[in-house]
């Protein structure tokens, strides 16, 4: 049976501001999930927080990069250095974010480790980098951290501790991206492998197989699950920064998320994107809780 830690990373860091003078909510998704008692349904043990520097851009303008970048750096090491040791521990961590520029985080402590994949469940490819983007809209590392995990951005980010790309795109399944999404067509061409939701969507259980047995190929050592809420059509979790339509459904993600968690070489998971402040009564934090216990109970 799995050792089940739970992890706190309630990093904002890589979003914009929702408003002028406000902050992302995000950084409370774990706090709405405990109410939930996610740990006491999963068994999980407390693995504690890694707390985040202040949300402040400073004199930050468009053209400067990514924001917050030095402070996204350290959070890294530090978030790094929790999951590193949980996952040498044989233990799988369950880390509650944030936003998903705290997926950098798992992928160093990953790459300290050996050579792993990712099962990235997200509504976009995060996959904005200076390759593919004018330089006035780089900045927010929440929306660029398969691009900074691949390698693709500024090297601060990108080449952590020497050890650039943290992530090998042929290693990479994207699922779960909007059927419109832009960046698809290099992220085929570039061979990271992706799925729309659409895809996903009419997929049955040898699909699912197929799926899992791709990731589970003996040149790594296991891989990584990232979870964004945004995958979710709006309708049943709007409480996202950017609610776009077309999303999967409770039933859909429940059937890819808990395929993949059965997997022997999936090592942990995190979860992202939810944002309290837009869901005043709770709900999305409760389908949130639900799915991760079915899939991981």
């Amino acid at each position: 049976m799995r050792k089940i830690v739970i992890l706190d990373a309630p990093s904002n860091l890589g979003l914009r501001p929702p408003v002028e003078g406000a902050v992302p909510g995000c950084y409370k998704l774990a706090g709405a999930l405990r109410e939930q008692r996610l740990p006491a349904r999963l068994g999980a043990r407390e693995g504690g927080v890694v707390v985040p520097p202040r949300y402040h851009r400073g004199d930050w303008r468009p053209g400067d990069g990514v924001f917050h970048a030095a402070a996204i750096a350290d959070y890294t090491r530090r978030l790094a250095d929790r999951v590193e040791r949980h996952v040498r521990a044989g233990e799988f961590p369950v880390v509650l974010g944030g936003d998903c520029s705290i997926q950098l985080g798992a992928s160093l402590a990953l790459r300290r480790i050996g050579r792993y994949g990712l099962a990235a469940i997200d509504g976009s490819a995060d996959f904005r980098h200076p390759g593919n983007t004018e330089a006035a809209r780089i900045g927010a590392a929440g929306g660029e951290e398969l691009a900074l995990s691949t390698g693709r951005g500024q090297s601060d980010l990108t080449d952590l501790e020497g050890l650039r790309p943290y992530l090998r795109d042929e290693d990479i399944r994207l699922f779960g991206i909007r059927d419109y999404d832009a960046d698809r067509a290099e992220l085929t061409a570039l061979g990271i492998a992706n799925a729309t939701a659409g895809e996903v969507r009419a997929w049955g259980a040898a699909e699912l197989a197929a799926v899992v047995a791709s990731l589970e190929q003996p040149t790594t050592d296991g891989f990584w699950i990232h979870l964004d809420a945004d995958v979710l059509d709006p309708t049943v979790m709007p409480a996202v920064d950017s609610p776009d339509p077309g999303g999967l459904l409770p039933d859909e993600l429940r059937a890819l998320l808990g395929a993949l968690t059965r997997s022997e070489r999936c090592v942990g998971l995190n979860l992202t994107i939810y944002d309290p402040d837009l869901d005043p009564g709770g709900t999305g934090a409760a389908l949130l809780a639900d799915l991760l216990v079915g899939a991981l109970v």
